[in-house]
């Protein structure tokens, strides 16, 4: 008995090394195709467009509207205590820290993780990446890196879109909603905000941009199963980019903001 729940445990851990072996085997071919071929950059910017500039009217609502709502929450909290005018602070540092980079990277991820994933999974399954390798073309440097470089390029930009719409949601709630002073807002966001917040939420978005990336060409790499595995793989790409983007946000903010 105790055999078998041994000899269980460790296909299962062997069977999840192979998986995570896999995966970063696949990064560094993508790696390794960018370092030694050349660059496509007509397809690069296409990436940049599809990512970025077509994501950034999701990303303009959610920043406004999560810092709308957080000036409201945290006006509830610090009424009690007679601190309304940190309001602007919290709200600028919870945005550039946290919730500026993890929202844009969980939005992109739902936009544009998803649909690398079903793109690359449906040339998969009808063979149009044998047709490429049997043309003799870099299957990596014509469909990975501009798809992860892309991300890694503009993730910074739409962060930063969502961190500005963010601070002016708090605001606009704050003054014209919750009647407090606005030059006690901006004030009290340029004693407390210092430039190494944003920097650090900025480099936080590059590492979001990478894994949702990442993980949406390697599942619509190894897609089987017809359009079902098409499905399947779109679903698991935008589950285990969130996740992974959420468990290395804990990691990132621990050594960007000791």
């Amino acid at each position: 008995m105790v055999l078998q729940v041994a000899e269980s445990i460790g296909k299962r851990v062997l069977a999840l090394c192979d998986v995570f072996g896999l995966f970063f085997i696949f990064l560094c071919e993508v790696l390794i195709a960018l370092i030694t071929t050349r660059l496509r950059l007509r397809k690069l910017f296409e990436q940049m467009r599809f990512v970025g500039v077509d994501s950034i009217n999701i990303i303009l609502l959610t920043g406004a509207f999560s810092g709308a709502v957080l000036a409201l929450q945290s006006y509830i909290g610090f009424k009690r205590f007679g601190a309304e005018e940190f309001i602007g602070p919290v709200v600028a540092l919870s945005l550039t820290r946290e919730l500026g980079p993890v929202l844009t990277g969980l939005m992109v991820t739902g936009r544009a993780g998803s649909a690398i994933a079903a793109e690359i999974g449906t040339m998969q399954i009808t063979e149009q990446i044998d047709a490429l390798k049997t043309l003799t073309i870099n299957v990596n440097q014509y469909l990975m890196v501009p798809r992860i470089l892309g991300s890694v390029i503009i993730m910074p930009f739409l962060t930063v879109f969502s961190m500005m719409c963010g601070i002016i949601g708090g605001y606009v709630i704050s003054v014209y909603v919750l009647n407090l002073n606005g030059e006690q807002y901006i004030s009290g966001i340029k004693s407390f905000l210092e430039f190494s917040d944003i920097t650090g939420g900025l480099i936080k978005s590059s590492v979001f941009g990478l894994i949702l990336s990442w993980v949406g060409c390697y599942k619509g790499y190894y897609t089987s199963g017809g359009a079902k595995g098409v499905g399947i793989a779109t679903t698991q790409s935008v589950v285990t980019a969130s996740i992974l983007i959420l468990i290395s946000n804990y990691f990132l903010a621990t050594m960007l903001f000791k």
